[in-house]
């Protein structure tokens, strides 16, 4: 089974309120890292401006490509349920290696500050919610109801296939779990 992302991007405010729940819900300090990040979208002139966000946490990619960079075999492929997890405790660091994030094409690997050679961390689709049959605490956080998370048979079930939307292009190869309602672009 394979867990992943919905994302409708033609109701996101670009808010950051899931953002904001996510680090607190996961005690990241101020800082840099991010584990849930919103990217805002513009193009276009007056009187035809266009403007979306792209929603941007781990994809949890069903071949991630930062797990094959890894050298330190820190970075696994959950069997269960497909989410891709970080143990800090096995990681390099930042100083002494970054070959995960250079593998991501989606940047999602993530660096703190205010320590020495920090390891990486990233989305964890919330596992611990996950275990308890409860959405990632971003998806019960959006208020304008622009995300869901589950098995992607599921959601592909209730919102289609579609991936490709202003802002993010998916890779055939690695296959990020994420489906994405996208926003019309004015031509």
């Amino acid at each position: 089974m394979q867990y992943g992302f919905y994302f409708d991007q033609t109701r996101c405010t670009g808010c950051s309120t899931c953002c904001v729940a996510c680090k607190d819900w996961n005690d990241i300090p101020a800082g840099r890292a991010s584990w849930l990040r919103l990217h805002c979208l513009e193009k276009g002139e007056f009187p035809h401006p266009f403007v979306a966000y792209l929603f941007n946490p781990c994809y949890h990619c069903q071949n991630p490509p930062c797990l094959e960079a890894c050298p330190a075999d820190a970075i696994k492929k959950r069997k269960d349920n497909g989410i891709v997890t970080v143990d800090p405790e096995e990681c390099l660091g930042e100083d002494s290696c970054g070959a995960c994030l250079e593998a991501c094409p989606y940047g999602v690997p993530q660096f703190g500050e205010g320590e020495e050679n920090p390891p990486m961390q990233k989305c964890d689709l919330c596992l611990e919610r996950v275990r308890n049959n409860q959405k990632p605490i971003c998806v019960d956080a959006c208020p304008m109801r622009a995300l869901d998370a589950g098995p992607m048979a599921e959601l592909r079930k209730q919102y289609g296939k579609a991936q490709e939307a202003p802002g993010f292009a998916p890779s055939a190869e690695i296959k990020p779990s994420i489906i994405i309602k996208p926003k019309k672009t004015i031509d």
